[in-house]
């Protein structure tokens, strides 16, 4: 409890320059492998902590590293700061309005969760130089978690191979343990080639790879009756092959998501997609290539790491929003449709409630609703490679979609301030705990390591495959 209460205090002196830094990351969104403006804010906020900075991290430009301490076990905070395209929007406004510019938005937080990251790790560093334990504190900036799976590469490269515990979060309606239900994924464009001809004078010269395309869609919904029911597949067309529909398209590329609950299911569902793929260019006489774009492991959990977040979180409670804060929360709630928000309470298992804009309380864990499906993060193939634990962070109006304009509006909110804040105080606790108690980090690895002695770690992406790095223009 004392060293609870104290770590938090040094959360509370140190938030505001990370707060302004989560402001400065939301206003430059950049998307997978380009987030150059961002990286050079958490360098910045680095070297004004005082942490020894590593960059390019793994040989990925906008990846870093931030290492504080000496000796011990070695604690990583995991930060994001990738956005997504085409959800701009100003910040606290109660309507769609899109910003000018290039449309990114960071609709998924990872301002917030960067940030929030950092201000754990430099409480974490305060703390060890006032308490002079043994340990160090490090802060990983990780690129393009959005599709990319830039952690998957850092595995990969060996970078968190001597890391003890790995802690992070993400921005979520209510506060709890982040349950281990992230899907595994796999990411594949198959490109059709055929021959072109034109479509009425001599359509039987023609091989549509646009029909290819179309016949693979069919196949891959039949295939759903056939797949777990934790399983999801979604595809979007990257070239559709030509706006002309008197030409019989030559080149049709389709990108695939793969996703499934174990990564041993997902690569097995994931090589069916590919037989339906050949199967649609044998029925149209085309050529079909396939190419893994990313992949990402499901999150392998740690129950002793779980229970000491859980019990943090406990001890802190509920962020402490105010009632502007829930004013706001419900202006904002006006733009959700009622089953937006029926929907989010139900998900964490709590009965619907007008009276509730804002989380308020610390949901048990685990929920009693079930696991909380939240879709794919690469921090799955860190929690492989070293006991993982993160945090949901109450940061929105409850019933805001991830991937939302709504959610890039709440992104510099009082609301999104204070539960950044309220989360690094549980990651940062959790890493106190962690540090004091040899028995905790012993019995995390003991987990970690029976959980890979029975199904060992396979990287769902090949390992001739290459990130798609940018290189910043001069």
């Amino acid at each position: 409890m004392r060293n609870s209460a104290r770590i938090w205090e040094y959360v509370e002196a140190r938030k505001g320059p990370l707060i302004a830094l989560s402001d400065a990351v939301w206003a430059v969104p950049e998307l997978n492998f380009g987030e150059f403006r961002s990286v050079a804010l958490h360098d910045a906020a680095l070297e004004q902590a005082g942490f020894r900075v590593t960059r390019d991290v793994a040989g990925l430009p906008t990846a870093i590293m931030g290492e504080a301490g000496d000796g011990g076990p070695v604690i990583a905070f995991l930060g994001e700061y990738d956005a997504l395209p085409g959800l701009s929007q100003e910040a606290g406004a109660m309507a769609h309005r899109p910003l000018s510019g290039d449309g990114n938005g960071h609709a998924c937080g990872h301002n917030l969760l960067g940030s929030a990251s950092l201000l754990a790790a430099v409480a974490l560093k305060d703390w060890l130089a006032e308490t002079g334990m043994p340990g160090r504190v490090r802060y990983y900036g990780c690129p393009a978690e959005e599709g990319g799976a830039g952690k998957g590469f850092m595995v990969r490269a060996g970078v968190f191979d001597d890391v003890d515990v790995a802690i992070s979060w993400h921005p979520f309606a209510f506060a709890t343990v982040f349950p281990p239900a992230a899907l595994a994924n796999m990411r594949m464009d198959f490109t059709f080639t055929g021959r072109s001809a034109h479509a009425a004078a001599a359509p039987h010269l023609g091989r549509s790879a646009l029909d290819a395309a179309e016949l693979m869609n069919v196949g891959v919904n039949y295939l759903r009756e056939h797949m777990l029911p934790s399983s999801r597949i979604h595809y979007a067309y990257q070239d559709a092959g030509g706006t002309a529909p008197n030409v019989v398209q030559s080149r049709v590329v389709i990108r695939y998501t793969v996703r499934a609950a174990e990564l041993d299911d997902m690569l097995a569902l994931a090589a069916r997609v590919r037989k339906v793929a050949e199967g649609a260019a044998l029925m149209t006489e085309t050529r079909m290539d396939c190419a893994v774009v990313s992949g990402m492991a499901n999150l392998l959990p740690n129950p002793p790491l779980e229970a000491a977040m859980q019990a943090n979180l406990e001890r802190l409670g509920p962020p402490p929003f105010d009632s502007a804060d829930r004013a706001f929360a419900r202006e904002m709630q006006e733009t959700f449709t009622p089953e937006d928000i029926v929907a989010a309470f139900r998900q964490v298992g709590l009965p619907p409630t007008s009276d509730m804009t804002l989380c308020d309380v610390v949901l048990p864990y685990p929920s009693p609703a079930g696991p909380i499906l939240l879709g794919s993060t690469d921090v799955g193939d860190v929690s492989w490679t070293v006991p993982t634990v993160q945090a949901l962070g109450a940061t929105c109006a409850i019933g805001t979609a991830l991937h939302s304009w709504q959610m890039t509006a709440q992104g510099k909110s009082s609301v999104a301030h204070k539960g950044m804040v309220h989360v690094a105080k549980v990651m940062a606790a959790t890493a106190v705990d962690v540090l004091s108690d040899p028995e905790l980090l012993a019995r995390a690895r003991r987990d970690h390591a029976a959980r890979l002695a029975e199904c060992p770690y396979v990287s769902p992406m090949p390992p001739d495959l290459v990130p798609p790095v940018m290189r910043q223009s001069s």
